[in-house]
């Protein structure tokens, strides 16, 4: 089997085939990227509302902690299923593409909502009560007070469910999406040894990950000396406002 893959070398390393690889590693990135990106936003959007204190809005916070013990449970697989058949019965005839990056929001808002959650309850409870006293709104204090001191406790999990993502959209090749797996599966039904077809995607994926890896491992270095350059001055504490 390894003789027939030295064998086929030439025939599957070609610009032709490489451009293919690209597509689909396009792919795979677009999926993880947009869906990745938008669950953030929802997640942030998401534990501002789940946190609110407001009696009123108990339902919300109540539905809200629902939607993210369910959505992190299902299986990536399952929720792409969903998705599709879902949209499929209300009519809607999307893209396979979107499918998978809607599947990937649902879910990243669900897993990312949690680690937003983590890095709120990381900044001491005398900052959010400092900020009340020198007349933060809410939204304000959420901005400029709280997330600032988050990042360093938000960024480094976050990075690593980007590249877990990025893994995870391989399943997407299950409902026809053509991406990296997809591509892999392509190569050896035409005869590719799986060595050089899967070995390549393999190797596309690490390509992938690592450097956000190490991407990540720089923020939060960056971060953490940014912090400890500023976070005196940031908000004084509750006593020392007090005594003020």
């Amino acid at each position: 089997m390894f003789q027939h893959a030295l064998a086929q070398i030439d025939l599957f390393f070609t610009w032709q085939n490489g451009i293919l690889w690209l597509r689909a590693m396009v792919t795979t990135l677009s999926m993880a990227a947009l869906g990745c990106g938008l669950g953030f936003a929802l997640a942030c959007v998401l534990v501002y509302l789940r946190s609110w204190p407001s009696i009123a809005l108990l339902p919300v916070r109540i539905l809200l902690i629902a939607y993210v013990e369910i959505f992190r449970r299902i299986p990536f697989l399952v929720l792409i299923f969903l998705v599709l058949f879902g949209t499929r019965a209300l009519g809607l005839r999307m893209p396979l593409f979107w499918i998978a990056c809607i599947t990937v929001t649902v879910m990243a808002t669900a897993f990312i909502a949690e680690i937003v959650r983590a890095g709120y309850e990381s900044v001491h409870r005398t900052q959010w009560e400092s900020a009340t006293v020198m007349n933060f709104g809410r939204l304000r204090t959420v901005l400029f007070v709280v997330l600032p001191q988050a990042w360093t406790v938000i960024i480094p999990p976050a990075f690593s469910y980007f590249v877990m993502f990025i893994k995870e959209t391989s399943l997407a090749s299950q409902v026809g999406v053509y991406e990296l797996m997809q591509t892999g599966k392509y190569f050896n039904n035409v005869g590719i040894s799986p060595f050089l077809a899967f070995g390549t995607c393999l190797l596309i994926y690490f390509a992938l990950s690592y450097p956000l890896t190490r991407l990540g491992w720089h923020i939060e270095r960056r971060l953490k000396h940014r912090f400890r350059r500023i976070a005196g001055p940031v908000l004084p504490s509750a006593s020392v406002t007090a005594s003020l």
